[in-house]
């Protein structure tokens, strides 16, 4: 019988249109979404990538900046909607409960905050509509007050980085 996360990476290396091999970096959370006994989703976080000039562009950290909060951003590095699951606003729901439940984790398990919460989408294979759905930006400046600081919800169109 595998172990949940044994599950997890099977299901992500056998239905996401990137595979899956590893999660990147040291903090990594892995979320399951389900109806009932029932696995409707996955979803996968982890640490930011180091360098990314669309996101630098976007926030407008300077250099010094950039390397003293980088470890407050998450990135939404895989999110799967299991084959044969089909509701309306499916996507949009498990994204929503999931970002109420991510800055909590993060705190929990990493004994630090997030402050923003990221995730490249890739277009024209994706419309991204389920992260403004969710209101990302609205849900996580409802969360978050961080003095001193303009953190935004990042969403990307592409995956250039």
């Amino acid at each position: 019988m595998p172990t949940e996360r044994e599950r997890w990476n099977t299901l992500m290396q056998a239905h996401h249109y990137r595979g899956f091999r590893t999660m990147a970096g040291r903090r990594t959370l892995r979320y399951v979404a389900t109806l009932g006994d029932r696995w409707v989703a996955l979803l996968g976080w982890q640490a930011t990538a180091y360098q990314c000039q669309a996101r630098e562009q976007w926030i407008g950290w300077s250099w010094v900046l950039r390397r003293q909060r980088l470890h407050l951003i998450a990135n939404n590095a895989r999110f799967l909607i299991l084959p044969g699951e089909s509701f309306p606003n499916l996507a949009f729901r498990i994204l929503s409960l999931n970002l109420r439940r991510l800055f909590a984790d993060w705190q929990s398990v990493y004994g630090h905050p997030i402050v923003l919460a990221e995730s490249f989408v890739e277009s024209p294979r994706f419309t991204g509509a389920c992260y403004r759905a969710a209101r990302v930006r609205q849900l996580i400046s409802q969360l978050i007050d961080i003095a001193n600081s303009d953190f935004k919800t990042l969403h990307y169109n592409s995956v250039s980085c």
